[in-house]
């Protein structure tokens, strides 16, 4: 048995995995959440025994440290650990593909934090403090962008100054990539069909929402850009603005960093209704909120169109996918953007989307000339496999 623990570290929290890749479900659970204030959080779920406990941890090193003994108190044993996986938000152009960590890896990561100050450092506080209490195994950083380095250079290129995109490394990097290469993957396999052979159109719609265009297994385009705000609309980010709003906001009195929380925190989905889960827009829509109802619109018409533009890109598509915790759940935010698509040759199934299940189904009619799916994401069973890879095992 080789055993993986996945880590994926926020600025106050640590969500982590004990997974045999070979068996794909988690033989552990927890997190850890409120690191560095005054009382801090730990949950841990091991088969079907839960277990809590409240104590401060002052950083992410105290943080690991707790959760390795978690695993020491209660199971399961880190014994069989082969390799430890880090989750890491931004690799920039230098990390296209899963890396093992040295102290030359670490000096890189520190550079890319500019480009992702909010994901980056916590994920190399974590894995500093995870060094320090597993030493003897190796670990892995796995990357969000990796999937999209294959982005061909017009579509990841800006149409600035070159010399300003060369000196910055300023273009598109895409996130979610290992979302969108397991799905894409397994719609390969519901389908029966080589990914070799197929054009999918990925659409990952969970609080944080991208979509991408896989050609033959390889990713051509996506939504997201140098950060994670760009493309769809989301739950508080907004997504695709006119770039000329930052300096009109300035102008009216806003600060630069009034208008990136705008942006990231203040937008999207909440912004528009007060509502970020789409379960509760539902519900409001169903009451007659016109403020909710506009904000699926919104969200929709941003979703379709993205996906018009994908099908131009990949010159057709074989199977549109939906997946992550909206993409999966909301019938009310798939239906009509399949509708939608009617005129492109799409046909929804009614009543198969309406179905809520954690098991991969399509929800188009025999005579849809699209195959339309839901998936569900496994990011963690992704990153683990990724491990093995890396390190040889």
């Amino acid at each position: 048995m080789s055993q993986i623990l996945l880590l994926n570290c926020g600025s106050s929290s640590i969500k982590y995995q004990l997974l045999d890749p070979a068996q794909g479900s988690p033989q552990a659970v927890g997190i850890v959440q409120r690191i560095g204030q005054p009382m801090s959080t730990i949950d841990h779920e091991a088969g079907d025994a839960e277990y809590h406990d409240e104590e401060p941890f002052a950083d992410h090193t105290e943080a690991v440290a707790r959760v390795v003994r978690m695993f020491d108190e209660h199971g399961p044993s880190l014994d069989t650990v082969v390799a430890v996986g880090h989750r890491t938000v931004h690799g920039g152009s230098t990390f296209v593909e899963s890396t093992l960590i040295d102290d030359e890896v670490i000096a890189h990561l520190e550079e890319l934090s500019e480009l992702a100050p909010l994901h980056n450092p916590p994920a190399l506080a974590g894995i500093r403090a995870a060094q320090k209490v597993l030493p003897d195994v190796p670990h892995v950083a796995i990357f969000d962008t990796a999937f999209f380095s294959t982005l061909p250079a017009e579509a990841y290129t800006y149409a600035i100054d070159r010399q300003v995109t060369e000196r910055l490394g300023v273009r598109k990097y895409g996130f979610h990539g290992t979302s969108h290469s397991y799905v894409s993957k397994e719609a390969a396999k519901f389908l029966d069909r080589p990914i070799e052979d197929l054009k999918i159109i990925v659409c990952h719609l969970g609080n944080g929402a991208s979509i991408s265009a896989v050609d033959g297994g390889v990713a051509v385009e996506t939504s997201m850009g140098l950060t994670p705000l760009q493309g769809l609309v989301m739950g508080t980010r907004s997504g695709d603005v006119d770039p000329g709003l930052h300096k009109y906001l300035v102008r009216k009195g806003m600060t630069i960093d009034d208008v990136d929380t705008l942006l990231n925190k203040q937008s999207g989905m909440a912004g528009l209704c007060g509502y970020t889960d789409m379960r509760d827009v539902a519900t409001q829509i169903h009451a007659g909120n016109e403020e909710a109802k506009l904000a699926l619109d919104v969200y929709v018409h941003r979703l379709i169109s993205y996906i018009g533009s994908y099908i131009a890109v990949l010159g057709g598509v074989d199977a549109l996918v939906f997946t992550a915790g909206i993409g999966e759940n909301a019938a009310h935010v798939r239906g009509p953007a399949v509708r939608r698509l009617a005129g492109l040759g799409f046909e929804l199934d009614e009543e198969a989307n309406k179905v809520r299940s954690k098991q991969a189904r399509e929800i188009s009619t025999p005579e849809s000339k699209v195959r339309v799916l839901v998936i569900p994401t496994n990011e963690e069973l992704a990153m683990a496999q990724e491990t093995l890879q890396v390190i040889g095992a």
